[in-house]
């Protein structure tokens, strides 16, 4: 027989990811992650106590990885103009699908998921409002123009999840973008 390999709850938080991200919380559950992984149920027990210390794991997961990001953009050599540039591409040329993130929005009353996207929204916020003062914009004007970005993405994001076949791309999600990023940054 040959011999077997121990998972270990990073692997369990990797499948689940994926299955959250193509699906949405609904598909991280236990049977399905374990198939992925090609492991029982009592592979999981080891690692979590219960279905939903896995979906805490996943939500950390989205933070950390719109932390990781964040951190790449605050990086990026240039103006703030070019940084807000940097993050719009980013989130335009994502490889991997936002389904699971798209869908967090109406699932705020399952548990951990408001406080979890409280605490991204905050984090989006708080860059972008930050690139905006160094534009120049008052504090003010910046958190203003900083939700707008977001709601932004976000209503792309849906309409595209929506509609993928009205979806921008080539060149017209470029112009997307570009426009997006002249009325976030013009001056009236």
């Amino acid at each position: 027989m040959p011999p077997t390999t121990r998972l270990d709850a990073t692997a369990w938080v990797d499948a689940a990811y994926d299955a959250f991200t193509t699906a949405g919380l609904d598909a991280v559950k236990i049977e399905p992650v374990a198939r992925t992984l090609g492991a029982t149920k009592g592979s999981f027990y080891w690692h979590f106590a219960d279905r939903q210390a896995l979906v805490d794991a996943v939500l950390a997961r989205w933070e950390t990885e719109t932390a990781r990001i964040v951190e790449e953009v605050e990086a990026t050599p240039g103006s703030p103009a070019d940084q807000l540039a940097a993050l719009f591409t980013a989130v335009t040329r994502r490889r991997s699908p936002r389904t699971g993130e798209q869908l967090l929005y109406a699932q705020t009353d399952l548990p951990g998921v408001a406080a979890a996207m409280n605490r991204v929204t905050t984090q989006r916020l708080d860059v972008v409002t930050r690139l905006l003062r160094a534009a120049g914009f008052s504090p003010a004007e910046a958190r203003a123009r900083a939700t707008i970005a977001l709601a932004t993405v976000v209503g792309a994001e849906h309409l595209t999840l929506a509609t993928p076949d009205l979806a921008p791309t080539g060149d017209d999600a470029r112009t997307m973008r570009d426009l997006s990023l002249t009325m976030i940054l013009g001056r009236g």
